[in-house]
């Protein structure tokens, strides 16, 4: 065989393959918006089943602080005050969180 047809064919194939990546390039593209879309209904499914966790362990710890308040309160600590407050504004703080983040994603 020449080295001209071999060069030839070459040529030819590197073209061929070039073409076919480009071609499969342009066929995987999406369109931006669709993902958009798409990645936005994902979260807003998500959302709920979400705050309802961050409510049921805000009630498991509010429980605990709870009884943490009651012993010391029991105990006579001079604190307890100070830790119903920082109990309690936790609890005020989880609530107002999901409420916030629901209305701002207008969910």
């Amino acid at each position: 065989m020449k080295k001209g047809k071999h060069n030839a064919r070459v040529r030819y194939a590197l073209s061929l393959t070039l073409a076919s990546c480009l071609a499969a390039g342009i066929a995987l593209a999406q369109d931006g918006a669709a993902g958009i879309q798409e990645a936005d209904s994902q979260v807003r499914s998500y959302f709920e089943p979400g705050t309802n966790l961050m409510y049921a362990i805000g009630a498991v710890l509010g429980l605990v602080g709870a009884v943490k308040v009651f012993q010391k309160w029991n105990a006579g600590d001079q604190d307890t005050g100070k830790v119903a407050a920082a109990w309690f504004g936790s609890c005020i703080f989880l609530v107002v969180v999901a409420t916030v983040l629901q209305s701002f994603f207008g969910l």
